[in-house]
């Protein structure tokens, strides 16, 4: 027989007979212990222990066992919850809210028509249940809220992340945002060279101590710092190894005055190997060390659980979380205030804000702002990060949407100062649930109007001058750059009128508005100028063959023609109808006529002056000389060539038909500057 496979069946063995001198409710009894005492990770493996040697006819303790297991890893953000969970709804688990739990997870999962099912049927037991409305209603509006980010951007803070480790809940230690303290389980590395590892019976991770790091004067992030000397071990190694304790201390959650030499933070102290529950303690700084810490009682109970502190901008406010009775279910936010010697009023935030679900990391900005994370307002999944504005008595709520949160953990945010710039905390790339640090920015709002001039031909016009005339009181003017090109800054609901002109050349304008926009925008106003010397050919109105009426096509041209004409109130025109050499003259010198006439009349109806306009027919009488930009598209036609009968009957038939469909064109020329000026 393999070695291997004895050795297996030897402890195989032993473990049976260790299970069988051992009754199954104690071993229940001292799982549920764990559980109870907030030891989810040792408790998890107990009950996955106990859930392989329940008999399968066993289905209420089975269902027992696999749900206290999936409660574990809900809590652990384990994947394997929902499995189990499905377990116990199999085995027929007594109490609805498995149901609730069960499509919490689905929702953590991004599962939300899955999670949807599971809430409808815990809302038929407990049809009033906030938290189950308010995720069944987040799980149908997912797609919407998604539809609508909001300007902010994210991205990993990976200065601050390690590998298998978390990395959450940073604090600015000065408005000018070059240092941070935040929370950290990475594996500290000791002077001799041996890596202290502590273990948490929470989350069978290392546990967790506060960081520092600064910014260097290139504004890049140094190396992380542990913040040594907050507090003494209350056993050394070697006594918490004699003692087998798992419990260690853990520190986290940290909020800084507002001149950075008051630190509150989140402390877990084990004391002979239990677990006390959290507290706040306080540390101050003094020539850049942290002094040992001392506890902030805030309740006469020692056995009530706070955390996660947020101080005020004057320092006599303090946010923090709490298990008190008085709340409204899981964890709540509260607010303590200060009378300079004691935190002696002390009031839970109340049901806007707290629900039967965990309320946690609250930070609290100095317009009075809440932020804070929640599992039982409508959300995306997991911990969503809110925001709420004080309004009289109550408080005005709001989800911080996409691209903050996501269906995973979304917590533990800061800005640096007054600024909408700073850091936030979660998990959502990480597959075993590590949490970490990113940055977010709002980048500013910008209105930009840029583009080019030119003239018909396509040559820039750097001699052309731009007026830019805004409702605010805005009056500039500017000349146009060497490239032709020109760009302006914008401002704030404003209207805008910007022309454009150069010696020689017709004016031009444009209007538009930035009223009533939230995001940044660039306007693209490109200025093509007509020579006043010259004609130009309109190549966008058309007409139908052998016809004088207009194509549909023609009305974006026409409506050109009618702007560029307000825009140079002062000329008057000739608009000049051209045929090809095709057909008799006279037919010719009539269709051309009648189109010219066309143009005309459609002019007069928008508006512009009879007087400013004189039709003409110039039939197949000028052919069109070739210039510069003809010539470039059309190799085989020499420049300053006449496209006359005798020049057309030396092409072949592909370059006849070209040289007649430039014939065919429709053009105006400029005859006078004055109109009504004198």
């Amino acid at each position: 027989m393999n070695y291997k496979k004895i050795i297996h069946i030897l402890l195989t063995s032993c473990l049976l007979t260790t299970l069988s001198s051992c009754s199954l409710s104690a071993r229940i009894k001292r799982a549920d212990k764990r559980y109870n005492i907030g030891e989810y990770y040792q408790a998890a493996e107990m009950y996955k222990q106990l859930s392989r040697n329940v008999k399968g006819k066993n289905k209420s303790l089975r269902a027992y066992i696999a749900f206290q297991q999936a409660e574990c890893y809900r809590i652990l953000n384990n994947k394997r919850a929902a499995n189990l969970y499905k377990n116990a709804i199999r085995y027929n688990y007594p109490d609805s809210i498995v149901y609730l739990h069960y499509a919490q997870v689905l929702q953590y999962q991004g599962k939300y028509k899955e999670a949807t099912k599971q809430y409808d049927i815990y809302l038929e037991k407990h049809p009033d249940h906030y938290v189950a409305m308010a995720g069944k209603y987040a799980c149908n509006q997912i797609d919407t809220w998604r539809k609508e980010p909001s300007r902010y951007k994210i991205a990993p803070a990976n200065e601050f992340n390690t590998k298998r480790s978390s990395n959450f809940s940073p604090a600015f230690l000065n408005d000018e945002g070059d240092a941070l303290i935040f929370t950290s389980n990475r594996q500290e590395q000791k002077s001799n060279n041996k890596k202290k590892t502590r273990t948490s019976s929470v989350t069978g991770a290392p546990s967790f101590n506060l960081y520092s790091a600064r910014k260097n004067a290139a504004g890049k992030w140094e190396d992380i710092e542990l913040c040594e000397g907050l507090y003494a071990e209350t056993e050394s190694p070697e006594e918490e190894e004699s003692q087998k304790q798992t419990t260690t201390a853990e520190l986290g959650a940290a909020s800084l005055s507002a001149d950075g030499r008051t630190m509150y933070f989140t402390y877990s102290k084990p004391v002979n190997g239990q677990d006390l529950g959290a507290k706040i303690y306080i540390s101050q700084r003094a020539s850049g060390e942290w002094g040992e810490a001392q506890e902030l009682k805030l309740f006469k109970d020692s056995s009530i659980t706070v955390g996660h502190p947020s101080i005020n901008a004057t320092g006599d406010t303090l946010y923090f979380v709490s298990d008190a009775p008085d709340g409204y279910g899981g964890k709540d936010i509260y607010m303590a205030i200060s009378n300079g010697n004691e935190w002696d009023d002390i009031r839970n935030l109340g049901p806007t804000i707290n629900t039967s679900d965990d309320e946690l990391f609250p930070h609290i900005r100095r317009d009075g702002r809440l932020y804070f994370a929640s599992k039982g307002h409508p959300g995306y999944g997991g911990l969503d990060l809110f925001y709420a504005i004080p309004q009289d008595s109550t408080w005005q709520l709001f989800n911080m949407g996409t691209p903050f949160n996501s269906n995973a953990d979304d917590f533990g945010i800061t800005f640096q100062g007054e600024t909408e710039n700073g850091f936030f905390s979660t998990n959502r790339t990480q597959k075993k649930g590590y949490d970490m640090i990113y940055s977010f920015t709002l980048p500013q709002i910008e209105f930009i109007v840029e583009g080019v001039v030119t003239d018909n031909n396509g040559n820039n016009l750097s001699e052309a001058t731009l007026r830019l005339i805004g409702n605010d009181g805005t009056n500039v003017k500017t000349q146009i750059r060497r490239d032709g090109t020109y760009r302006l800054k914008l401002n704030k609901n404003t209207k805008y009128a910007m022309l454009v002109n150069a010696r020689g050349y017709l004016n031009e304008k444009q209007t538009f508005s930035t009223e009533g926009l939230e995001d940044s925008h660039t306007y693209l106003h490109d200025f093509v100028l007509s020579p006043i010397s010259k004609p130009v050919k309109m190549s966008n109105i058309l007409f139908k063959f052998g016809s004088w009426e207009l194509t549909p096509d023609s009305e974006d041209g026409i409506k050109a023609l009618v702007k560029l004409l307000n825009d140079n109130p002062n000329i008057t025109i000739e608009l000049a109808a051209h045929t090809d050499l095709v057909g008799n003259n006279e037919a010719n010198q009539e269709l051309s006529l009648r189109r010219a006439q066309t143009i005309t009349n459609y002019l007069i109806k928008s508006g512009i002056e009879p007087e400013r306009l004189t039709p003409i027919g110039y039939g197949e009488e000028k052919p069109l000389v070739v210039d510069e930009v003809l010539h470039k598209q059309y190799p085989f036609l020499p420049k300053e060539q006449v496209l006359d009968e005798a020049f057309i009957t030396s092409l072949n038939a592909e370059q006849q038909e070209v040289c007649n469909s430039l014939n065919r064109r429709t053009e105006f020329r400029v005859l006078k500057t004055t109109y009504n000026l004198y």
